[in-house]
């Protein structure tokens, strides 16, 4: 595997671990009093703030029009249905129907890109969605979509994979310009998605006193954690077919099960215990069946 890539495949996991743990500041966010998805609106808005004064510097990229953007702008869109699904359904099925994603990515690049589906990629299809269901299937059954928040988990991931297949074919934009509509695109769609709730009164807008008690801490948290890995998730999918990438974002499940259960209390029993493993070692099938190649021919 070239250089670039196994820098690719490390940032994807650095990603993942990241996506990992977020869960953590989403959870003080909501305990500072705001709904939901006035606690995402609050996650993503400020880290695309920051990002903004990036669109100066990157103006050459967007006066291109609009198809070589669409890249990071479908992954906007996806990270922000995924927070919707997580928000209309059951977390567990949420993230088993994103997840997914490993699926339609390998087929796009086989149908579009002209990658081959060795024995390999189906190897860690099969491991990966294996993990997931080891996990997951007492408390969802067959990952079929059930309501609207199941169909944002599945239509995530589809604009996930597609989002990534534009980013690694379309190369006349910069990758920061892609992290940056990733960043903002999202931010829009949760705006709009807690713009709904509220209208339902399934959430409330949270008064300016509650917001700005969290910046203390939250500020730091989105330069130093959410800025770095938002960049790291649209460099893999620069570099990597979609589906390795959506294998090596599984990490994110494995750190989010871990992390649950040591500070939240979640469970963490015996299908934890095997179907964690099962799916780290998905996301590594194929960098080490490359490395080992490359080791051969060396």
């Amino acid at each position: 595997m070239a250089k670039g890539n196994n820098r690719a495949v490390l940032t994807g996991l650095f990603a993942g671990l990241c996506w990992g743990i977020f869960w953590l500041p989403l959870r003080m966010i909501e305990q500072a009093g705001l709904d939901a998805p006035w606690a995402m609106v609050v996650f993503l808005t400020l880290p695309a703030l920051l990002s903004l004064p990036a669109v100066w510097v990157l103006r050459a990229d967007y006066a291109q029009g609009l198809r070589p953007l669409l890249g990071g702008i479908l992954a906007g869109v996806a990270f922000a249905l995924y927070a919707a699904g997580l928000l209309y359904t059951d977390v567990v099925r949420a993230v088993l129907l994103f997840y997914m994603t490993p699926i339609w990515g390998f087929l796009l690049g086989w149908i579009f890109l002209g990658d081959r589906m060795t024995w390999f990629r189906w190897l860690s299809i099969f491991v990966g969605l294996i993990g997931l269901v080891v996990i997951f299937a007492d408390d969802t059954g067959l990952p079929l979509p059930r309501n609207a928040g199941d169909w944002f988990g599945l239509i995530s991931g589809m604009f996930w994979a597609v989002g990534c297949t534009l980013i690694l074919t379309e190369r006349r934009v910069r990758i920061l310009t892609h992290a940056v509509n990733f960043l903002v695109v999202g931010a829009v769609v949760a705006l709009l998605v807690a713009g709904i709730a509220t209208v339902q009164e399934i959430a409330t807008v949270p008064d300016w006193p509650e917001v700005r008690g969290l910046m203390w801490w939250f500020v730091p948290v989105a330069v130093i954690l959410i800025l770095p890995s938002s960049f790291a998730t649209i460099y893999a999918p620069s570099r990597l077919n979609p589906g390795l990438v959506g294998l090596l974002f599984m990490t994110e499940v494995a750190v989010a099960t871990v992390t649950a259960a040591i500070w939240a209390g979640e469970r963490f029993g015996l299908r934890e215990a095997v179907g964690l493993p099962l799916i780290l070692s998905a996301g590594l099938i194929e960098p080490a069946v490359m490395a080992w190649r490359a080791r051969r021919l060396a």
